[in-house]
């Protein structure tokens, strides 16, 4: 299996290695990451400068580059600039859960709507913000996928592990989790400091409460940013 491992915390992150390091028992594994933190940049590329591209030493077996540009890119890069296929993308695995609404501005998540449009499979992984202890569940959820055949019904899914896990639960997006404001921080300048918005539930359908409820979320996503839904009601 040829698989692609891109992130959005950059290269150095203990949540890639990790990821890295369980792709490689499955295939072989190209892996290409931002050289810094570029969390929350969706699904944002660099179309009008050149991108510093080059190879770094990284796990023995593992062909890695780093990408001076944003997350999106660095699946660009290894699938349009090393004008390469792949049978697998995964991404992560990020420092915070992607989930509810926040999935809008996860550059984790953006990494395998790319792949979308490259035409490959992926997988998106997160997690507690304060411990990756649970990428030891990267096989239990793999093995989920596989016993129920998702990928016959869905290449792409977003995938929360939270720190206590009950098991695995199939989930749909749900809610608001995090919001921010605008914090003056001198003359001029401003900070965005984020802070919850998630309002305690139980319906384990949704991703926000499966995994506030100690359940490994695992949920389809789409690139359509249409509504299929109004559009099927509203005949013109």
């Amino acid at each position: 299996m040829k698989i692609l491992v891109a992130n959005d915390d950059g290269i150095n992150s203990e949540g890639l290695r990790l990821l890295v390091q369980w792709a490689m028992r499955m295939g072989q594994v190209t892996v290409c990451a931002p050289a810094l933190q570029q969390s929350a940049k969706s699904h944002a590329i660099n179309i009008h400068d050149p991108i510093e591209v080059y190879p770094a030493p990284y796990i023995d077996g593992a062909e890695a580059y780093v990408v001076h540009s944003t997350p999106v890119d660095c699946v660009r890069f290894g699938t349009l600039g090393l004008k390469r296929s792949y049978d697998l993308v995964l991404s992560g695995i990020n420092k915070g859960f992607n989930m509810g609404e926040d999935m809008l501005y996860s550059g984790t998540v953006a990494n395998i709507y790319e792949a979308a449009l490259r035409g490959c499979r992926g997988i998106a992984f997160s997690t507690d913000p304060t411990s990756f202890e649970r990428a030891d569940k990267l096989d239990e959820v793999w093995q989920y996928i596989v016993k129920h055949d998702l990928f016959a019904h869905c290449r792409h899914f977003n995938v929360n592990i939270p720190l206590t896990v009950h098991g695995i639960k199939w989930t749909q997006q749900g809610g608001p989790y995090f919001t921010d404001e605008f914090v003056k921080a001198g003359d001029n300048l401003y900070s965005q400091e984020g802070y919850s918005v998630y309002q305690i539930g139980h319906d384990l359908t949704l991703d926000t409460d499966a995994v506030m409820n100690g359940y490994i979320s695992v949920t389809p996503i789409s690139i359509r940013r249409d509504d299929p839904e109004v559009w099927r009601k509203v005949r013109l």
